[in-house]
């Protein structure tokens, strides 16, 4: 009886393996044929469509440069910082069920102004808002939308008046302060002892911005303005053939006492000229020669090197500065909206100044928003045209909150009072 029964469960286990078999058989495709493509999924319900987010960057046409001008800004400057993010945003968005479109808005002479094409963007249910702008422009689109709920980021102009007195609540710095650019360069001279400063300032506007916050600077660390000059030799940068006017610049720094000569030429009309036409060797920095700046072609740290290979391959020119602004002021919307599971304006925005957020963005550390003016804590880099110099904050300069705050306006020192 217990051979039978052994007998008759082993004939079942034969004849259930040999019907899996013939099934196995008859689905495997004959030699030299396409697998069998595997049943489609069902479609998902409608509720499950990705929550789409819409970011604008409104930016101003680049002119026409020179045919002998090889420093020219490219025509797609920011605009293919802001198109890259978005593709970044995009990928993260595939797992998290949101999606992302940019509207670009071009201003040109003669066309709407900045804060027109703002409220059209917002008509259209845009709610970020990148400006490639200066900062009157930036006041102007933060003041026509405040009513909105849009939110605005600040990426390209670095007056340290939208951090204080003028600033908005409703605007996020990513472009640095010129008090952070100059602080950045102050930090370097002051670790390399280099504390005695010629400072030449030019005839706009801005330059007189940048002089004012490298004094500022000058006596947060330290320094000694030794020497102070105007520069009333013309754009001598942007002529082509030398001129007597070299013999003139050279007697301009005749018989001054300094380490470093700082040129504030934020317009690159005169400041590349000074390098190797002084009377005495030595460097030069500033807006030209060793500058402190968010981006460059030579940071190849922290993973900077695949963002820059990335973007290489989508706009096939190198990153600039307001590149990497752009990309980080529409990425820092993409990493607010998947943390929070949402892209309301009224949930984001207090979101970025909480200590829970912060934006990797190839710098070693994560970058975060500062609640008293929202200007965002970042290094600079210290850089010369082909060689990384140096990484501010600098070792050694520290503070109670963290060493990005050493560089530009604290929170005892600001004016911005937001209501």
């Amino acid at each position: 009886m217990l051979l039978r029964a052994a007998f008759m469960r082993a004939s079942a286990q034969s004849f259930i393996l040999s019907l899996v078999l013939a099934g196995a058989v008859a689905a495997s495709p004959a030699a030299g044929q396409e697998p069998a493509s595997p049943p489609a999924s069902p479609a998902p319900p409608p509720g499950a469509a990705p929550a789409e987010t819409r970011i604008g960057l409104i930016y101003r046409v680049q002119p026409q440069p020179s045919s002998y001008d090889a420093e020219a800004p490219p025509e797609d400057e920011g605009l293919a910082g802001a198109r890259m993010a978005i593709a970044d945003n995009n990928t993260t968005g595939r797992f998290t069920k949101q999606a992302y479109a940019l509207d670009e808005a071009a201003l040109t002479e003669g066309g709407p102004s900045a804060a027109e094409a703002a409220r059209a963007l917002v008509a259209k249910g845009t709610r970020y808002l990148v400006l490639a702008l200066p900062g009157d422009a930036v006041l102007a689109v933060a003041d026509a939308v405040k009513d909105t709920g849009a939110v605005v980021f600040n990426a390209a102009a670095p007056d340290d008046r939208l951090r204080g007195a003028d600033c908005r609540k409703n605007v996020f710095h990513v472009v640095p302060s010129r008090a952070m650019q100059t602080d950045a360069l102050a930090q370097y001279l002051t670790l390399m002892r280099w504390r005695k400063i010629f400072l030449i300032v030019g005839p706009n506007e801005a330059d007189k911005l940048y002089a004012e916050a490298l004094r500022n600077s000058a006596r947060k660390f330290g320094l000694k303005i030794t020497a102070e000059k105007p520069w009333t030799f013309g754009p001598l940068a942007k002529a082509r053939g030398d001129t007597p006017t070299r013999a003139e610049a050279m007697v301009f720094t005749r018989g001054l006492d300094y380490d470093m000569a700082v040129v504030a030429d934020e317009a690159g009309d005169w400041g590349d000229y000074v390098p190797y036409r002084t009377v005495d060797p030595r460097p030069v920095a500033g807006t030209q020669g060793l500058v402190a700046t968010t981006w460059s072609p030579v940071l190849e740290t922290w993973g900077a090197a695949q963002a820059q290979n990335r973007f290489r391959r989508l706009a096939g020119r190198l990153m600039r500065p307001l590149d990497y602004q752009v990309w980080a002021s529409v990425r820092a919307v993409g990493d607010a909206v998947t943390a929070k599971k949402g892209s309301d304006p009224a949930v984001l925005a207090p979101y970025l100044t909480d200590p829970a957020f912060s934006l990797p963005a190839y710098k070693g550390v994560s970058l975060t928003f500062r609640p008293w003016d929202h200007q965002l804590r970042q290094p600079l880099i210290v850089v010369q045209p082909k060689m990384l110099v140096s990484v501010a904050p600098e070792q050694g300069f520290l503070h109670q909150r963290t060493p990005l705050d050493t560089l530009g306006i604290d929170l005892p020192e600001t004016t911005c009072k937001f209501p």
